[in-house]
């Protein structure tokens, strides 16, 4: 499956526009759906954490099968959430990807791969 493919997917099952943001103008009505999306993200990212957390805390860091797919099933979460955000503003998880490859390797040519801001 290609991220298109996905995100396509992903579209089929947004639930979220068909309840709300109805009778708004369509700069508030994309905005809060964008917010809805990043929440989302959020929410899912969070779980995610917990769940490693909690294999910290209470399973000595064993990384089980059944652990490890508890934890996949989050990060399809946070995928959704991702394909959703990226419909939302008009672009696709296909060109993040690359637009974040980029980076990374100009980064690493320049030798500033490490450190932290966005435009280092």
């Amino acid at each position: 499956m290609t991220f298109h493919e996905y995100q396509e997917g992903a579209a089929n099952t947004a639930k979220y526009r068909e309840n709300i943001y109805k009778d708004l103008p369509l700069t508030i009505d994309n905005f809060l759906a964008v917010s809805y999306c990043t929440l989302g993200l959020a929410g899912e990212a969070a779980e995610v954490a917990n769940k490693v957390k909690k294999i910290q805390r209470d399973d000595k860091f064993e990384l089980t099968p059944a652990k490890i797919l508890e934890i996949k099933g989050e990060i399809g979460g946070c995928l959704w959430y991702l394909a959703a955000l990226c419909s939302e503003l008009g672009i696709t998880l296909d060109s993040a990807a690359e637009y974040n490859l980029e980076q990374l390797s100009d980064r690493k040519k320049r030798g500033v791969i490490s450190g932290s801001g966005d435009f280092r």
